[in-house]
């Protein structure tokens, strides 16, 4: 009998995970939500400071029901003439995450690219469920596109906010915004129902900080409708979606979701690149400081996305 193969981990990926289990922390279904997000909110220490920004202002967008917060970063101060903004989603399970657990990353995004970036802060599950989240992303992109100085939109997020990257670039290609959505960015990104349905999703289903049993109490709160597209957009039609670059890391669980959102994106004819972190886990855009090695990632991602935006110029 053929012995499974021992997956690839890189020495700071081992030895950051060998730290989480030394800690012995409990099921995410297990501790009371306000605790959970103060913790959430205590991984930015994983990550590193957020550089100098010349615009990092906080402002509210008109949201379904009510104001969306929202933080703008520019590293030029008066930027003049209309250019691409950047619309970003964070991740945390549609559960935990603000704009101030992705400041770092985000404020990294639009110094590399040299581009304006918005930050959204989208309502959160259980309190808001499915599709208050898909709501307000649509919502933000739409404002941004009609009140911003610019000439197009890149659509982007990490894991749940990845999955709200998707499925809002489906939501203007459907019915279109003041300006197109000129490319997408989905980084480890949720984009079909039952993660355990998927291989990586068993293989990585515990021990490599995502479990399959936390991304199961995270559809369980975000109570969303499995066949629609505006949750889980693989298997829908992908004809005329914008380029793209799909980020994954090779001992995710989410992985294989990834991997097969780029095949979907392929068939239909959609210029895709397809960047893995081998050796790294979901989250790694955000655990810079914990896993250095990621820093490599995260600016091969970023060159990769200024390579494909410059290709469409």
């Amino acid at each position: 009998m053929t012995e499974p193969m021992t997956p690839f981990v890189r020495p700071d990926v081992r030895f950051f995970l060998d730290n989480l289990s030394s800690l012995g922390m409990p099921a995410l279904s297990t501790v009371p939500l306000e605790l959970l997000r103060a913790q959430s909110g205590s991984l930015t220490q994983f990550d590193i400071p957020a550089g100098p920004m010349a615009v990092k202002r906080d402002f509210a967008i008109p949201g379904p029901t009510g104001a969306i917060r929202a933080r703008h970063y520019d590293k030029r101060e008066g930027r003049s003439g209309a250019g691409l903004v950047l619309v970003y989603y964070h991740g945390g399970g549609f559960v935990v995450g603000d704009i101030a657990s992705h400041d770092s990353f985000v404020a990294d995004i639009a110094q590399t690219l040299d581009i304006p970036v918005v930050s959204v802060e989208y309502r959160l599950a259980p309190e808001h469920p499915w599709p208050a989240a898909p709501d307000d992303a649509e919502a933000a992109a739409r404002w941004v596109a009609a009140h911003m100085n610019c000439t197009g939109l890149v659509i982007a997020g990490d894991s749940a906010g990845g999955n709200l990257a998707v499925v809002t670039t489906m939501a203007l290609r459907n019915m279109a915004a003041a300006r197109p959505v000129v490319a997408q960015w989905a980084i480890y990104p949720v984009v079909a129902a039952r993660a355990d349905a998927f291989a990586s999703g068993r293989e990585f289903a515990e021990g490599y900080f995502l479990s399959t049993d936390d991304m199961i109490f995270f559809e369980k709160s975000y109570a969303a409708d499995p066949a629609s597209w505006r949750y889980a957009p693989l298997g829908h039609d992908m004809t005329g979606m914008p380029p793209a670059l799909v980020s994954t890391a090779s001992l995710d669980p989410l992985c294989d979701q990834g991997r097969a959102y780029v095949k979907a994106l392929e068939q239909a004819g959609v210029l895709v690149m397809h960047r893995e972190a081998k050796g790294n886990i979901h989250g790694y855009a955000t655990f810079r400081k914990a896993i250095p090695s990621s820093i490599q990632d995260v600016t091969g991602d970023l060159v990769a996305l200024k390579s494909l935006l410059d290709t469409l110029k």
